[in-house]
């Protein structure tokens, strides 16, 4: 495990990933290594629509690579079970250019 990027306070809990082609892959987190490659267990992809609800891929043990990621944030799960995603409408993500 590294220290100083933050994440070691995420182990065990479930995290949002957003990637650098605009994937959204929520899961628990399960590990990272130096170069933030992590690894998620029970992940899932929303995939949003404006013209119909949030649909979610199941992806299961999943390990994405430090460098196809944007964003990671913290779930609050509580709110989280609450959201009707079938309710849900947005636009997809863009991918990230740097």
């Amino acid at each position: 495990m590294s220290s100083g990027t933050g994440l070691e306070n995420l182990v065990d809990q479930t995290i949002s990933v957003i990637t650098n082609d605009g994937r959204n892959i929520v899961g628990v987190l399960k590990g990272f290594d130096q170069a933030t490659n992590i690894i998620l267990d029970e992940s899932h992809e929303r995939v949003y629509s404006t013209k119909e609800g949030v649909q979610q891929l199941v992806l299961g043990l999943y390990i994405i690579r430090g460098d196809n990621i944007s964003i990671v944030g913290e779930i609050d799960e509580e709110l989280d079970v609450g959201l009707d995603l079938s309710k849900l409408r947005a636009h997809p993500l863009k991918p990230v250019i740097h």
